[in-house]
């Protein structure tokens, strides 16, 4: 447990997400200081509980996207439920929430209502596609979002059809952004206080009375959108130039020489050789002089029509040696290369390690305890190493009677 005082200190955030969107926001925010309650359903939770479950009731995935949060079971379907979910948002200054577009209003918990709870209140939501617009209700998870975004089309080997990539980036890209939007949020909020826009009133230690609508506090995130975000130049060169990219596997579109190669003992590294200078330490170490002096690969865009040459050249090079051999000779050429890792090589690493980017801890399954477990640190990192994760995802309904005792009765008066 950490007693460093971390920059979201005094925030409390209520989530109302499931799945890996808007808990990893909540993560993202749980992890610099705020006070992040999580609302789950009776009996199950939130479903990510479940998923890849290898042993007892509750996943490390689960574990990890809900680290350092308060768990707390409501019923948002009844009265009592939603009675204690607005005494929640009274004392809270942002509400966090990833479902179908209309849902909360559903269960009465819609922006209006949130903001007679508390008109200080910031709510960020995130959707498939977001909320306006002629597809704002269609139901939709990241996979689909991909997609629609332009990332899928651009991932795996131009002979074969698009693939994923193996983890759950759309929800994580979105998640990301869901909380630059509340901590964007957070500052304006914060930034008219001191200008004295408003008075302090009943809450956190953040919360004033500020000006505008919720609807100018609301951060509609979609996952679509997020990953459409990424996507580079792809939509001004296709509207300048007319160039559709097509899938190009390990490479990158325009790039050349860079690519992952197989190398012996059946690991593989990733080499970026494309800087034109980097380009001709490149070809000297791998002893082809000849292809780097070659007056027609002096550019990345002739290196990029010859790019199965070169690849051809390099992976030549490679599978006659091991990983380290190969990483060791192009640090000392100084040519960008590096392996590619396995969870068992991320464990080991040294320099996650220095950073405290691997972090030991027991964890509980359900059915036992698993001793010194390891799990990635926080990031990004502030004050010279990882900040060091206070407690790993909560059992269901762990910190019901906590919360609710300290935040869900009558308030005292002078609070």
């Amino acid at each position: 447990m950490t007693t460093r005082r971390l920059p979201l200190t005094g925030v409390r955030v209520l989530e109302l997400g499931n799945y890996i969107a808007a808990p990893t926001a909540g993560r993202m925010l749980a992890d610099f200081g705020a006070e992040v309650i999580k609302i789950e359903r009776p009996g199950t939770g939130d479903e990510l509980r479940n998923w890849r479950l290898k042993q007892g009731t509750t996943s490390m995935l689960y574990r990890t996207i809900n680290r350092n949060k308060k768990s707390v079971v409501l019923d948002l379907r009844s009265d009592e439920g939603r009675a204690s979910a607005l005494e929640l948002v009274r004392r809270s200054d942002i509400v966090l929430e990833n479902f179908r577009p209309g849902t909360i209003e559903k269960w009465g918990l819609g922006p209006e209502v949130l903001e007679e709870a508390n008109p200080d209140i910031i709510l960020v939501r995130i959707s498939a596609f977001g909320q306006t617009g002629p597809m704002s209700e269609r139901p939709g998870f990241a996979a689909v979002a991909e997609g629609y975004s332009g990332f899928r089309e651009l991932v795996g080997d131009p002979d074969r059809p698009p693939v994923r990539v193996g983890v759950s980036i759309g929800d994580s890209i979105a998640g990301m952004q869901a909380a630059f939007g509340a901590v964007m949020m957070l500052f304006d909020r914060q930034r008219q206080k001191i200008a004295g826009a408003a008075e302090a009133v009943v809450g956190s230690d953040h919360s004033f009375e500020g000006r505008g609508s919720l609807a100018d506090r609301t951060v509609d995130v979609a996952l679509n959108e997020a990953m459409f975000s990424v996507m580079e130049s792809l939509v001004p060169d296709y509207s300048a130039f007319g160039e559709t990219r097509t899938r190009t596997g390990g490479r990158m579109e325009g790039i050349a020489p860079s690519n992952g190669y197989l190398c012996a003992g059946g690991k593989s590294v990733v080499i970026a050789g494309n800087g034109d200078g980097i380009y001709r330490r490149l070809m000297d170490a791998i002893a082809r002089p000849d292809l780097g002096e070659d007056p027609g690969l002096q550019t990345n865009a002739e290196r990029w029509e010859r790019r199965e040459e070169l690849d051809e050249a390099i992976g030549a090079w490679c599978a006659q040696r091991d990983v380290a051999e190969v990483v060791d000779t192009l640090e000392a050429a100084g040519v960008p290369a590096g392996p590619i890792y396995t969870a068992e090589d991320l464990v080991a690493d040294e320099q996650l390690a220095a950073r405290g980017m691997i972090q030991h801890l027991d964890v509980s399954t359900g059915e036992e305890t698993k001793t010194d477990v390891a799990f990635p640190g926080i990031t990004p990192v502030i004050g010279g190493s990882s900040i060091p994760i206070d407690h790993l995802g909560p059992d269901l309904g762990e910190h019901t009677d906590e919360v609710l005792a300290q935040l869900g009765g009558k308030r005292p008066e002078q609070d």
